[in-house]
């Protein structure tokens, strides 16, 4: 019988696509954010064997809406939109595509970071709209300047070696890290409020979780440096945004470069949108053809694994804690 793997979203990249057709696989594609009501018909009806998350939640009734349910991939690595309790109550491992889009969310962070400190956004609009602004316009150099990494998985670990050319001091937070990697650039903070306060810019790269949610807020937002820059390509929740509106409309901190929001997408009339030091992008970080080949494919080749009981690597399932096993 031909299993069926159904995506929370459009369809998977070329390769993946192939693979599973390969091997008799059958995928469904659901439309991109689809209201809950309508995804969980359509998991009732479809009875899949697996689901891929790209976009939208996947929630315990949705979970337990198929019978034949063996196995849960998120397309990334941010799993927070999933139940995985309730996956687990149901002994089915959720798994995350971990590492195969790091090179391009850093990358992406590091293009934020450009960017807001030389108000290419600003710029490029203010010229869209007829203006030249040579002999008012002010950025900020990168070159010698610190930067405070809020987790060290694989994204931050590829950005502390991205910023190794422009000779910038890279400080790390992450109170779960087993061992430094030994760069000459790079060294360990344990106090989060002190990489707060001793950092040019912050970026985030931590999975939320219900102890983080407002990670960075007002009392943060007051600790940071008069022109430092916050850089978020991590989830919209680790941030208050009205935290962050504050800071930005009082000039508090420079700038802002976010990636990620609270909701997303968020409102047309959201404050945010009048800021003239913010870069935001709709959580395009891991949009690039080559993530999501390689994103794609992996998440259908870790179903498979579970399908055949083959063993994946640990680190890769998210609720093995949970599973009881």
């Amino acid at each position: 019988m031909t299993r069926k793997i159904l995506l929370t979203g459009p369809v998977l990249a070329h390769d993946a696509m192939s693979h599973a057709a390969s091997l008799d696989i059958q995928i469904i594609p659901t439309t991109p954010y689809l209201p809950a009501d309508e995804l969980l018909a359509v998991i009732r009806d479809e009875q899949p064997d697996a689901i891929i998350v790209r976009q939208g939640k996947l929630s315990r009734e949705m979970i337990e809406a198929s019978s034949r349910l063996k196995a849960i991939a998120k397309h990334g690595v941010g799993y927070d939109t999933i139940d995985i309790q309730a996956a687990a109550d149901s002994g089915i491992p959720v798994t995350i595509a971990l590492g195969a889009n790091a090179q391009s969310v850093a990358e992406h962070a590091f293009a934020l970071m450009f960017s807001v400190a030389r108000q290419t956004a600003a710029q490029d609009a203010r010229m869209r709209a007829g203006h030249w602004d040579k002999s008012t316009a002010n950025g900020i150099e990168l070159f010698g300047k610190t930067l405070g990494l809020v987790g060290l998985g694989s994204i931050g670990g590829i950005l502390m070696d991205l910023v190794t050319p422009l000779q910038m001091k890279v400080k790390v937070y992450d109170p779960y890290l087993k061992t430094l990697p030994e760069r000459s650039h790079v060294e360990r903070e344990t106090d989060f409020n002190r990489l707060i306060e001793s950092s040019d810019i912050i970026s985030l790269h931590c999975p939320l979780t219900d102890q983080n949610r407002h990670l960075i807020g007002a009392d943060q937002f007051n600790r940071m440096r008069p022109n430092s820059i916050l850089i978020n390509t991590a989830r919209g929740e680790l941030v208050d945004t009205q935290a962050l509106v504050h800071a930005l409309q009082t000039r508090r901190i420079a700038g802002a470069g976010l990636d990620t929001f609270n909701p997303e997408p968020p409102p047309a009339d959201s404050e945010l949108w009048g800021l003239s030091n913010l870069v935001a992008t709709p959580h395009v970080g891991a949009n690039t053809t080559e993530a999501r080949d390689r994103v794609g494919l992996l998440a259908v080749q870790q179903i498979v694994k579970i399908w055949n009981n083959e063993a994946l690597d640990p680190r890769c399932i998210v609720n093995r804690q949970l599973l009881g096993n």
